[in-house]
C-alpha cells in the first residue's frame, strides 16, 4: 500500500510547534492574555472569577511555528460537579503542554501555592499580569518568593491593556517550542466549532448584564444553528439554562426586556465574529441543580 499523501507541505526541517498551557488563579487575566497574543477573541472576558468553563484553543502560525495556546479555567478548590470537570479541563492542559504561561497578577504579593502545587515540573514561565497597575521594581519581592518555591524558565512582566512586552513573551514561547511539523492547518485559529463560540458570547453577556449568583447558574446550549443562503439571515436558538425559577424571572425581566438585552448584544458580537447577519432566538429553560448532575453536564459537552 502507498503512503498517504503528508498532511503539509514544503514543512522545513526545523519548524517548530507545541502547546502552551496559560494556567493560574481566576481573574489573573488568562483569556485577555491569550486573546492578546493571538489579536483575535476567542474567550470570552469578564470581571468576574471563573469566566472559563472550557479549555480553549487559540492557535498562533507562522511560517517556521505553530504555537497552540490553551486557555484554561481558573485553579479552584471545587465545589460541584462542574468545578470538577473544569479542574479536569486544566490538568489535561497541564498534561498535554510543553510549556506553561503560570500567571500572577502583579498586585496579588503573595504567591499562589495552591496552583503552583497543581503544574508539576513542566517548563514554566512566570507571567506577572496587569503591570500598568504598578511600578516594575514594586513586583521584584514577589518574583523572589516564587523563584525560592520554583524554578522559572523565564520570568515576564506583561500589561495585556497596554500591550506591553506580549512580543517579548510571544518571542520567547516561539524560542521554547520543540522541533516538529505543525498539528493543525496554518490557516486555523482554532479547532472549536462556531457553535461553541456563539454559545460563549451569550453567556459572556449574561456574565455582564447580570450579578450575584445568577451568572455562575447559567449554561448556554445551542440548540440549532442553520446556515441560510442568500440574503436570509443565519438563524441561532439558543436556550439558557438556569437552576431556579426565581432566576428565570430575574434572567427575563419585566416584559421581557432583560432577556431582549441580551440578545441584542450578543446578536452584535456574534454577527462580527461569523461576518454574517443572524436572527438570534434566546429562551430560558429550568434545570435544577444541572451544576452537580454528571450526565446532564456531560450533555451540555463537559467531560468527567
Amino acid at each position: 500500500m502507498e503512503d498517504s499523501a503528508p498532511l503539509f507541505d514544503d514543512i522545513s526541517d526545523d519548524h517548530t510547534s507545541g502547546y502552551v498551557a496559560i494556567v493560574g488563579k481566576p481573574n489573573v487575566g488568562k483569556s485577555t492574555l491569550m486573546n492578546a497574543l493571538l489579536g483575535e477573541k476567542l474567550s470570552i472576558v469578564t470581571r468576574k472569577p471563573q469566566t472559563t468553563r472550557h479549555r480553549v484553543i487559540g492557535i498562533h502560525s507562522g511560517p517556521e511555528h505553530q504555537a497552540i495556546f490553551l486557555d484554561t479555567p481558573g485553579i479552584i478548590e471545587p465545589r460541584y460537579e462542574l468545578h470538577e470537570s473544569m479542574m479536569g479541563q486544566v490538568q489535561g492542559a497541564i498534561q498535554d503542554a510543553d510549556l506553561l504561561l503560570f500567571l500572577h497578577e502583579a498586585t496579588q504579593d503573595e504567591p499562589d501555592t495552591q496552583s503552583l502545587e497543581k503544574i508539576g515540573d513542566t517548563p514554566a514561565f512566570l507571567v506577572l499580569t496587569k503591570m500598568d497597575l504598578l511600578p516594575q521594581e514594586e513586583a521584584l519581592p514577589l518574583v523572589e518568593s516564587y523563584e525560592d518555591l520554583r524554578a522559572f524558565d523565564e520570568v515576564v512582566p506583561t500589561s495585556a491593556k497596554r500591550g506591553f512586552n506580549l512580543q517579548t513573551l510571544l518571542h520567547l514561547v516561539l524560542d521554547t517550542l520543540p522541533e516538529g511539523p505543525p498539528y493543525y492547518p496554518k490557516e486555523m485559529i482554532s479547532e472549536h466549532p462556531e457553535r461553541f463560540f456563539v454559545a460563549e458570547m451569550i453567556r459572556e453577556k449574561v456574565y455582564k448584564h447580570y450579578h450575584q449568583e445568577i451568572p455562575y447558574s447559567v449554561q448556554v446550549n445551542i440548540v440549532a444553528y442553520e446556515e441560510r443562503s442568500g440574503q436570509q439571515k443565519d438563524y441561532i436558538d439558543a436556550e439558557i439554562v438556569v437552576m431556579k425559577a426565581s432566576h428565570k424571572g430575574i434572567l427575563i425581566g419585566e416584559g421581557g426586556k432583560a432577556l431582549k438585552k441580551v440578545g441584542m448584544t450578543a446578536r452584535e458580537d456574534i454577527e462580527a465574529f461569523v461576518e454574517r447577519s443572524v436572527y438570534l432566538n434566546l429562551h430560558v429553560k429550568v434545570q435544577e441543580n444541572w451544576r452537580d448532575r454528571k450526565s446532564i453536564l456531560r450533555s451540555y459537552g463537559y467531560r468527567s
